[in-house]
């Protein structure tokens, strides 16, 4: 069984202007920024002393370097270096909010009721270290299982990006998810392990969604699957569903995009599941995700931004130019030193060329990234650079490919910088820190599943006396409609809405029953002694206006008796013959709401 995900550290600018993917320089000698106060020899000085520009700053006559620890003191006094400082940290104060939130409504709902309902997240882990996801260390449980590690740590990021887009926390910084106040419970289940996320089983699955089970999930998140059918998991399934469970779970990302039905993938095909298909900013089905009749919904899933566990470095460096990227999915990182080598112009890389220690720039289009890249490993090429054709930002992912070489991705407008600067020496990072606060854009039905279970847990949490079925119709019946008209193979029923099914929900099941807050009334109440032969006994009766559960409180003594559910109450006491008692009558109802009567004393 394989999981879909894209991208190890690509950000998508676009959406997130200011946040950093992470501070990888710290792994490698101090960075400075260096001040000349002679161009070319402060230059030639720097380079002798073995520092190594990343960032120029032509205008402030300055570039930021790392430099080894004994190359600071020469420099500081070199008649050539005006100074030298420390290049100091800045980390983001900004807090952007994804497109997918608004796309699905989330913005439209509150998540103030969200902890009467409890997620239940299979994948990677969950990094608790992260600044986004930390404080909801009161909300999120977790189950360890042998041999895949603790489940609030997150080696691949998977896990941490399906998390943060149900609940990144609305803290000013980084991002926000769908439930984003802490509220909405999540128990985290680990089956994947490792940088890649590895795989497991369908026994593996079935043991995990039944920790779920155990854990008291409402809505069971995979975004995961694999292409056969398993009876067992089958099974499994249709019991959650009979349990009161929703699962939910990634269509799969072998979208052919023929207009044809694709393959299945499971558990989504099940029909106890909801599959769950990916779309682009602009609500366009995503090429990749995956088109056949057991689509039921859809949700952004293209460029979606998020939290990983990790920051990092990716970019080309070419003639002082420093044009900063994306990591590709599946391509082999480098050092924060990187590769280098002659940058060339490969076009658009659908063919094996000459590219021996060189870094091969590839236009996007006709063929696929794996393609490419595997194209410019297979000639000899020590890096690829794949450019948008398009305006934007591009993020990218070989599937399940992986290569030997490095592969990162510039928008259009640095792909054509780049191009410009065709024949220079070039340097390639597509470098990775860990464990860091970071933030990715991944393309992936993997991210469009915790859209909708968030938003299911959500709407659920309005009334919690709905079924898991009325849940599932509610989101069905209020999707938005696109492509064919009514339901089919690329959207489903379409684009989830949150506060639509809410509203069809309250609408159409019901919402919660008005609270009672009116207390009972107790009346009638009188004390009577036994007289015949029964020395000391008296009897306490009394009404209320609703069967309740009440009790009769006797002092000296403390005897406290329970009366039947009736309307009309009595309680035979045993006392003491000549002893004078005060007794107190409560009455409680089923709501919780408790009166109780005055004080009376009586002597038998």
């Amino acid at each position: 069984m394989s999981i879909a995900r894209t991208g190890i550290c690509s950000l998508a600018a676009t959406a997130v202007a200011l946040l950093l993917c992470g501070t990888a320089a710290a792994q490698d000698a101090p960075r400075y920024i260096v001040k000349f106060s002679n161009d070319a020899p402060g230059r030639a000085a720097l380079a002798a002393a073995g520092g190594r520009v990343v960032l120029e700053l032509g205008p402030q006559g300055a570039a930021a370097a790392h430099l080894p620890p004994q190359a600071l003191e020469a420099l500081q006094r070199n008649p050539h270096i005006e100074y030298v400082e420390a290049d100091v940290l800045r980390m983001p104060f900004a807090q952007s909010v994804p497109y997918g939130i608004p796309m699905v409504q989330a913005d439209q709902l509150s998540d103030a009721l969200a902890g009467n309902r409890k997620v239940c997240i299979i994948d990677s882990g969950y990094s608790l270290q992260h600044e986004d996801l930390a404080p909801n260390s009161s909300s999120v449980t977790g189950t360890n299982v042998a041999g895949t590690g603790n489940w609030f740590e997150d080696s691949c990021g998977h896990g941490s990006h399906v998390a943060g887009t149900m609940a990144a926390y609305n803290n000013g910084t980084g991002v926000i998810g769908v439930a984003p106040n802490g509220k909405l419970k999540m128990h985290i289940i680990k089956v994947f392990d490792g940088a890649s996320c590895g795989w497991a089983y369908s026994s593996s699955l079935v043991a995990a969604a039944n920790l779920c089970q155990s854990a008291g999930a409402n809505v069971i998140s995979m975004s995961l699957g694999g292409g056969s059918s398993s009876r067992t998991e089958k099974n499994a399934f249709a019991g959650y569903e009979s349990a009161g469970i929703l699962s939910i779970a990634a269509a799969g990302n072998g979208g052919t995009s023929s207009g044809t039905a694709d393959a299945m993938s499971y558990p989504a095909s099940y029909p106890s599941v909801v599959s769950v298909a990916a779309l682009d900013s602009n609500k366009v089905h995503a090429t990749f995700s995956q088109e056949n009749s057991a689509v039921e919904l859809a949700a952004p899933g293209v460029g979606v931004v998020s939290t990983v566990p990790f920051g990092g470095t990716h970019q080309l460096t070419v003639n002082g130019n420093t044009l900063a990227g994306f990591a590709t999915e599946g391509a082999a990182a480098t050092t924060i030193s990187g590769v280098n080598g002659t940058v060339v112009n490969g076009g658009i890389c659908d063919s094996v060329g000459a590219w021996s220690g060189m870094i091969v720039l590839c236009q996007r289009g006709t063929v696929s990234f794996a393609v490419k890249v595997a194209n410019v490993q297979s000639g000899g090429g020590a890096a690829a650079v794949i450019y948008n054709n398009a305006p934007g930002d591009l993020s990218a992912t070989l599937g399940t490919a992986t290569s030997t070489i490095a592969a990162i991705t510039l928008s259009d407008t640095l792909g054509a910088t780049a191009v410009a600067n065709v024949g220079a020496s070039g340097n390639v990072v597509n470098f990775v820190a860990f464990p860091a606060s970071g933030y990715e854009a991944y393309n992936g039905t993997s991210m469009a599943t915790p859209h909708v279970a968030a938003v299911a847990a959500v709407v659920w949490s309005s009334n919690p006396a709905w079924t898991n079925a009325q849940v599932r119709q509610a989101l069905q019946a209020s999707a938005e409609d696109l492509g064919a008209s009514g339901r089919d193979i690329s959207y489903g029923y379409g684009l989830i809405r949150g506060k639509a099914a809410r509203d069809y929900a309250l609408a159409t099941f019901g919402g919660p029953p008005t609270p009672d807050t009116t207390p009972p009334v107790i009346s009638n109440v009188t004390a009577t002694a036994i007289t015949s032969g029964k020395p000391g006994r008296f009897i306490v009766s009394w009404q209320t206006n609703e069967a309740s559960t009440t009790v009769v409180a006797l002092t000296p003594g403390g005897t406290t008796s329970n009366a039947t559910l009736v309307t009309s109450h009595s309680v035979t006491i045993s006392g003491t013959k000549g002893q004078a008692y005060s007794y107190t009558v409560s009455s409680t109802d089923a709501a919780g709401n408790t009166s109780t009567s005055t004080v009376r004393t009586f002597q038998n």
